[in-house]
């Protein structure tokens, strides 16, 4: 065990936070019901935002709450408030915290790096730049069931066709890949991909081909926001999707923010190096499970689970 600005450090536990995809109309009200700290989130949110954050995650339209400018901030809050219960039942720190994609700044706050007002305007921002900077057809597939060589084999065979853009946008588990890229060059790696045997192909219902070349424009624009913002070193370890790694020097981590847009989520990595660095609980932490399942399938040799389970 370790000490970390006097609280108690749990070598042996990390905490994660999910990305876009975990949204759900009515989400954490069961939650609200028994814990204050959900409702004041959003209320502090909402204030900082412009609109009502609760109102619209329990009631919608599913179709503004899926609205990529909305999603972020929604999961954001959705996240912090569930740690803020968390933290008020637990003297522990976790040694490693990590989030997927958009999961990453909800890590960097509840890791005292970035301020909750100001990652919730970033996350805003970062939607919108998301959203506007590429109109061409985009698409995400899933592909389940293959070797990442032969994934990456597939992804030049189907851009090489027509000069397209196409990559491993997310490692999620072990033998599940997603791809972004052009729509065209996603249809036919989903063909191709069949013909390799995959167990599953899936084009996903998204507006935005995230973490691939398509994402420069919004990551230009995502630099210079982060260069007006403060970050301080995190309190806790954060392992970065873009390269696996955790900084104190917040120079570093804006860049490495900024290279997450355009680069893929490594998240089987950042479970491997988790436990490869002594974490035996991993712990979700907001709405939803996606991350605990996913996780499970990376290792066997960790507890899974929702951080309230705990």
């Amino acid at each position: 065990m370790g000490r970390c600005i006097g609280k108690v450090m749990n070598d042996k536990l990390a905490i994660v936070f999910p990305g876009q995809g975990s949204q759900s109309i009515g989400m954490l009200k069961e939650l609200a019901a028994a814990f204050n700290h959900i409702q004041s989130t959003f209320t502090e949110a909402s204030q900082i935002l412009g609109y009502d954050l609760w109102d619209l995650a329990q009631n919608g339209p599913e179709e503004r709450l899926n609205q990529t400018e909305i999603t972020q901030p929604a999961l954001l809050t959705a996240g912090v408030a569930v740690w803020r219960i968390w933290r008020e039942k637990n003297n522990e720190l976790p040694a490693f915290v990590a989030g997927h994609s958009l999961g990453e700044y909800t890590a960097l706050v509840c890791a005292d790096a970035i301020s909750f007002a100001d990652a919730l305007l970033l996350v805003r921002d970062r939607g919108r730049f998301m959203q506007d900077s590429y109109h061409g057809e985009s698409a995400m597939v899933a592909i389940v069931g293959l070797d990442n060589n032969v994934i990456k084999h597939i992804c030049s065979e189907a851009a090489q066709e027509e000069g397209e853009i196409l990559v491993p946008a997310n490692y999620n588990s072990i033998g599940q890949v997603v791809l972004a890229g052009q729509l065209n060059a996603a249809k036919r790696a989903a063909d191709l991909a069949k013909k390799a045997g995959a167990k599953i192909t899936k084009i996903l219902p998204v507006s935005v081909p995230s973490h691939c070349k398509l994402m420069q424009q919004a990551s230009d624009q995502l630099s210079r926001c982060l260069s007006q913002v403060t970050i301080n070193s995190p309190k806790i370890s954060v392992i970065h999707n873009a390269d696996v790694a955790c900084y104190s020097d917040p120079d570093k981590i804006r860049d490495v923010l900024v290279r997450q847009l355009y680069s893929p989520v490594r998240w089987v990595e950042t479970v491997q190096y988790m436990v490869n660095n002594g974490a035996k609980y991993i712990l979700e932490c907001g709405p939803g499970k996606v991350l605990t399942g996913l996780n499970k399938r990376i290792s066997k040799e960790i507890i899974a689970d929702g951080v309230l389970c705990h």
